[in-house]
C-alpha cells in the first residue's frame, strides 16, 4: 500500500492494516530509486512472509531490487521472518550492534520471547529462527538506500537495542519510530527483563529534538504529517515525571 512516493507498507496484522500475519509489526518498504530496503520482516508464521511478498509486487515493486533488511528490534514480531527474508531475498541483514547476537542466535530468552509466550502473545511451540545480521549499526551510522539516507538512532526504553531511523532526502522527512512512539502519544511498556522507564524518557526526548513529518510506527495509526506532535505528547508526560499511556 503505497504512503508516498518514497513509503510503502506492505504487512501488518491485527495492531495494523490486516495485510499479511495476524501478529505482524508493520513491515515497510522504502523505495530509494535505484533500490528498495525492507523494514521489519513479521513474525514469520507459515504463508504470512508470503503475503508481504505478494504485496510489495501488488505494489508494482520488484523484490528482487530489495538491497537491505533492517531490523529495528529482537522482538519477534518484528524479525521473525528474517531467516525467511535472508533466503529468499539477495539482501543484506542490518540490525543494532546490541541486538545482532540475540537476532543470530535466535535467543528466546533475550528477546523476551519466552515470557511472551508464557503470557499467551504468541503460540507456545512458535520458535525463533536465528537469523544472519551482516551490518551492526551504531548511533549516527547511515545507512544508504538509493537516494535515501536513513540516520541511525539508539532508542532503548521499550527494549535494549532498539533502533529508530531519521529518514532523508525524500519528498518529506520520515522517522521510522517502531516500537518508541505510537499515535497520541502512547508508548509500550511492557513487564519484560529490558524494558526501562528512565532509559524510555530518553530515547524520547532524543527523537524530539529531530526534523521531521511522518511517524511510521511498528503498529497501529501512521501520521504521514504532524508526527512530530505524537512525539512530543510522550515527551511531555515524560518531563512531568510521570509516563505517557501505553497501547497495552
Amino acid at each position: 500500500m503505497k504512503l508516498t512516493r518514497d513509503i510503502y507498507v506492505v504487512g501488518g496484522g491485527r495492531f495494523g492494516f490486516g495485510l499479511s500475519g495476524p501478529l505482524d509489526c508493520h513491515v515497510y518498504v522504502i523505495d530509494g530509486g535505484s533500490e528498495l530496503a525492507l523494514i521489519d520482516v513479521g513474525l514469520g508464521a507459515p504463508g504470512d512472509f508470503d503475503s508481504i511478498l505478494d504485496n510489495i509486487g501488488q505494489d508494482a515493486l520488484d523484490p528482487r531490487t530489495i538491497r537491505k533488511i533492517i531490523l529495528t528490534h529482537y522482538h519477534a514480531d518484528h524479525i521473525g521472518a528474517g531467516k525467511q527474508a535472508a533466503d529468499r531475498l539477495d539482501a543484506e541483514v542490518v540490525a543494532s550492534r546490541v541486538a545482532a547476537p540475540a537476532i543470530r542466535s535466535g535467543d528466546e530468552q533475550a528477546a523476551a520471547l519466552d515470557v511472551a509466550k508464557a503470557a499467551g502473545f504468541y503460540p507456545s511451540d512458535y520458535l525463533l529462527p536465528p537469523c544472519p545480521v551482516h551490518t551492526e549499526l551504531s548511533e549516527g551510522d547511515i545507512v544508504q538506500v538509493g537516494h535515501l539516507s536513513l540516520h541511525t538512532l539508539d532508542t532503548p526504553g521499550h527494549c535494549d537495542g532498539h533502533l529508530c531511523f531519521l529518514v532523508t532526502g525524500g519528498e518529506r522527512n520520515y522517522l521510522i519510530g517502531s516500537d518508541l512512539v505510537f499515535w497520541g502519544g502512547r508508548v509500550l511498556l511492557q513487564n519484560i527483563h529490558d524494558c526501562r522507564i528512565d532509559a524510555y524518557a530518553e530515547s524520547v526526548f532524543k527523537v524530539e529534538g529531530l526534523d521531521f513529518d511522518a511517524l511510521l510506527p511498528g503498529h497501529l495509526q501512521i501520521s504521514l504529517r504532524y508526527g512530530k506532535e505524537q512525539v512530543r505528547r510522550a515527551a511531555d508526560a515524560f518531563r512531568q515525571l510521570g509516563v505517557p499511556p501505553s497501547i497495552l
